[in-house]
């Protein structure tokens, strides 16, 4: 009996210790550096604002924050790295409005979209803007729509990989005008991007964040942007409704995940430092006049909006009845 009971008081002891251990290190997090996983190739929105973010958390907390781009697999293989790395706020995730869509989109993946991840918070809302290479005769929205009429199954469009919400918001405004073209998916903005302005795919619907300075340059030439009102960054752009396609919604947020076990401490730790960024001046004004603005939540807000969000997106692909699988 005195022997079982010394190994039950080690047991407890090293119980105790474990969880002291634990405690502290929650505590002190964090204490090395951290490292942002976006599931997009370089030079879209998601490594712009994992930058952004990432550095103004090192001037916080006095740690590097690495920005580790991964792309491919429809945004899976980044996403899954995630689930896979140990839960101590050490990685994280810097997702868009997709990580709703892709479940809906796949019969099976390699995790659970809700139940193996942590809501941090989000960090900017934003609507999309539609683009053309200046080589299309096209100027306003109804001229685009009547070019891209003429020439069914002719046109091309990018978009930043299949089941993304970009992708999403062609199909939804296909399924609106009546129109049909051919869809190029890649792993990224970058890519996309850089072939819409060498003319090599001549449409685009993508986020103000990578769009606002080749419109403005003139590579881009912008036909109108959905949400209620003009971006004050490119005030010469109309809305779809203005142009003459009112409901026409394909609204997104950027936000951080972390795996499912991460300690509610670190998480709620993160989603206040997130917060406070947000309404300091300079970030916000360099938020906004990127055609983006702060979106703040905290972590049961998020996942309320993760929520309402699948089901607002699973509409859309059973409306236009798209399968990636």
């Amino acid at each position: 009996m005195k022997s079982f009971n010394a190994v039950m008081r080690m047991v407890t002891v090293g119980v105790l210790m474990t969880i002291a251990g634990a405690a502290i290190a929650q505590q002190d997090y964090p204490n090395k550096p951290i490292r942002i996983i976006t599931p997009y190739a370089p030079g879209g929105g998601t490594s712009i604002l994992a930058r952004l973010i990432g550095q103004k958390l090192t001037e916080s907390w006095g740690q590097s924050v690495i920005v580790d781009n991964r792309p491919g697999g429809s945004t899976i293989i980044g996403t899954e790295i995630l689930v896979k790395s140990p839960p101590d706020g050490y990685t994280i995730l810097l997702m868009t409005s997709t990580h709703v869509t892709i479940p809906i989109l796949f019969s099976s993946l390699p995790y659970d979209a809700v139940k193996d991840f942590a809501p941090v918070a989000t960090i900017a809302r934003s609507e999309y803007i539609l683009v053309v290479h200046p080589s299309v005769p096209a100027n306003t929205l109804r001229e685009f729509i009547a070019f891209a009429k003429s020439k069914p199954g002719q046109l091309n469009y990018a978009s930043t990989g299949s089941g993304g919400i970009p992708h999403l918001a062609w199909e939804l405004l296909n399924n609106m005008v009546g129109i049909k073209m051919q869809h190029i998916p890649y792993k990224g903005s970058g890519q996309a991007l850089t072939d819409v302005i060498g003319g090599q795919v001549l449409m685009f619907i993508n986020n103000p964040l990578t769009l606002i300075p080749h419109i403005k340059s003139g590579k881009l030439r912008a036909i109108a942007v959905s949400g209620e009102s003009r971006l004050t960054s490119v005030p010469q752009v109309p809305t779809f409704t203005e142009a003459g396609l009112p409901g026409y919604d394909v609204g997104f947020w950027y936000g951080v995940l972390a795996p499912a076990s991460t300690p509610k401490p670190i998480i709620d730790k993160l989603s206040r430092e997130i917060a406070r960024i947000l309404v300091t001046p300079d970030f916000r004004e360099k938020l906004i006049s990127q055609g983006v603005d702060p979106f703040i939540s905290n972590p049961e807000q998020f996942a309320a909006l993760l929520g309402a969000d699948m089901v607002k997106w699973g509409k859309v692909i059973k409306t236009a009845n798209i399968k990636m699988d």
